[in-house]
This record gives C-alpha cells, sequence and structure tokens, in this order.
C-alpha cells in the first residue's frame, strides 16, 4: 500500500476487508477480512499502476483501492467456486 506503513496497512486493510464484507454480504473472520484487504490493496494499486501509471495515496485512498480490490477478490473467488 502505498503512502503509509505497515500498521497503518493491516488497520486499513482490516477496514476494507470488512467493508468489502459488508457489501458483497459475504461472512468472513477478522484474519480473513486484513487478507482480502490487503491483497486488493495490492492487485490493485498494480494494476492501476499499470495502466493509469498512478494510484491513489494516503489513508482514505488506500481504503478505497483496498475495498474495491477485496470485493473484486471475493467476486472472484464466487466465480471459481460456482464453476
Amino acid at each position: 500500500m502505498e503512502g503509509i506503513g505497515w500498521f497503518a496497512a493491516i488497520i486499513v486493510g482490516a477496514l476494507a476487508g470488512w467493508i468489502a464484507e459488508k457489501i458483497m454480504k459475504a461472512d468472513h473472520g477478522l484474519l480473513t477480512n486484513i487478507i482480502l484487504g490487503i491483497v486488493g490493496a495490492l492487485v490493485l494499486n498494480f494494476i492501476l499502476v499499470a495502466v493509469v501509471g498512478g494510484t491513489l495515496g494516503g489513508w482514505i485512498g488506500q481504503l478505497v483501492i483496498g475495498v474495491i480490490g477485496a470485493c473484486l477478490l471475493i467476486g472472484g473467488y464466487r466465480a471459481i467456486k460456482r464453476a
């Protein structure tokens, strides 16, 4: 996560995972929320840097990126699970 430290990345990741869990109507634990939020943010940051050349910085920007990325991961998991 760009612009924030590891401790802040864990907090933002947990919050992003929890928000994504509520949006996608999923049921996960705290550790899964943290992992989904952080991995989702990393994946979406990578995609944004590759496509646009930059990403959102700071807590709020990374929270938004984390929520969107985690929602994409949950949706992808559901699509694979159905197939």
